[in-house]
């Protein structure tokens, strides 16, 4: 396969010999050191084999002596190919201008590559640089890391680090994200923990203060659970943080109702395509007819960039719109499918409520009301319930 590809740059000729004694050409070709191959007999005075260009010259020089004839059948290669394309006069001025833009292209920024970012998305991080200046098109060499990395940590407050890497036309950008520093507790401020809402207590944890329940008691919303005022013997009273956690279990009975009928999105089959490329940030339309098919449609678009050997982008992307036509009609929806899409819905307003908490048991009931699913979720979990609430007045005391 090599040596193949090596034959097909240099060029390679496919040649008839026709003589009353061929194998005088094979002798000549064996005494000058002529490689060949591809050897087909057509007769006994002809045959064809194919040789480089530079031996074909050699052997066309000597073909004399050996009182034969020379036909040239083919010729595949770069050499060859270049020489039909020389007098092309249009295709190398075309050429020249497509390689000279690419190389005036390089030196702006059609690509970004942002890494380290987990909880901010790319979209925030991408309008936060195109309004300090760089986005899609910019030159690449006016972009100064350094000042551009103050006004995107003012911009962007969720980012402890950014550095913004310009090479070729492709700028990498890399974030390290701030870490929420801990609520400051001041205990300077007394306070006592109340129950948040009406549970059953399984442990309760004191950092500061005295606790005023005992596992087993049932308490209800409001209740001091951690006292921050305590009594001493030559003090008198001492104001504390009252400061802890408070685990009990709570009971909780959530209702939703779910309409048996439902309206759904249906295709019908028309489709159009539209397509249009974008030339940085200029679009050039390829259709003219409108987006709008029918009453209710989709549009589904797909933007592909283009990009050359090695992952090199180019400010080119091709833009395709799929216009899809649907109707709205309306089905029955089934018991099943009713109770399941209100269990999730009850879950998870039930994990909203839930304060450093799990669900013990659950149960879920339902009963039909004309055409509504009424669906109710009872469910037993284990909280935190506490809750501090600051002495009024006891600062400083």
């Amino acid at each position: 396969m090599l040596q193949h590809l090596i034959n097909l740059l240099k060029g390679e000729v496919t040649g008839r010999v026709e003589s009353g004694f061929p194998e005088r050409v094979l002798n000549l070709c064996a005494e000058y050191g002529i490689r060949f191959w591809d050897l087909k007999w057509e007769s006994a005075v002809s045959f064809t084999f194919t040789l480089s260009r530079k031996d074909w010259k050699r052997l066309r020089k000597l073909s004399a002596r050996a009182g034969c004839t020379l036909t040239a059948v083919s010729w595949k290669g770069t050499p060859f190919f270049l020489g039909r394309m020389r007098y092309r006069y249009g295709l190398w001025v075309g050429l020249a201008v497509c390689s000279f833009l690419l190389f005036f292209a390089s030196f702006y920024i059609w690509d970004f590559e942002i890494e380290g970012n987990e909880t901010v998305p790319d979209e925030v991080i991408l309008r936060a640089l195109e309004k300090n200046g760089v986005g899609f098109g910019t030159f690449g060499f006016a972009v100064d890391s350094y000042e551009l990395r103050s006004y995107m940590l003012l911009d962007v407050p969720e980012l402890s680090y950014i550095a913004v890497n310009v090479r070729g036309c492709r700028a990498y950008v890399q974030v390290k994200e701030a870490v929420p520093a801990p609520e400051i507790i001041s205990k300077r401020l007394p306070g006592n923990t109340v129950a948040a809402k009406d549970a059953l207590v399984t442990a309760i944890q004191p950092w500061d203060g005295e606790k005023q329940v005992l596992p087993g008691t049932v308490v209800t919303e409001g209740q001091l659970l951690i006292s921050g005022v305590a009594d001493t013997a030559y003090d008198g009273a001492r104001f504390l943080r009252g400061m802890g956690k408070v685990y009990g279990r709570t009971w909780y009975e959530l209702r939703c109702q779910v309409p048996l009928t439902v309206r759904e999105k249906v295709y019908t089959g028309e489709e159009r395509v539209r397509r249009a490329i974008l030339i940085g940030k200029n679009r050039v339309n390829l259709y003219f007819s409108s987006s709008i098919l029918g009453d209710t449609c989709d549009k589904i678009v797909n933007c592909n960039q283009w990009r050359l050997p090695g992952d090199v982008p180019l400010p080119i992307t091709l833009v395709t719109e799929r216009i899809r036509s649907c109707t709205v009609t309306e089905r029955e929806r089934t018991e099943e499918e009713a109770l399941a899409l209100a269990d999730r819905v009850l879950t998870a307003r039930l994990e909203g409520y839930l304060d450093e908490g799990k669900i013990l048991s659950r149960d879920l009931t339902c009963v039909r009301v004309g055409d509504t699913l009424m669906v109710t979720l009872s469910a037993e979990c284990e909280e935190q319930i506490g809750k501090l609430v600051e002495i009024p007045g006891g600062e400083g005391r």
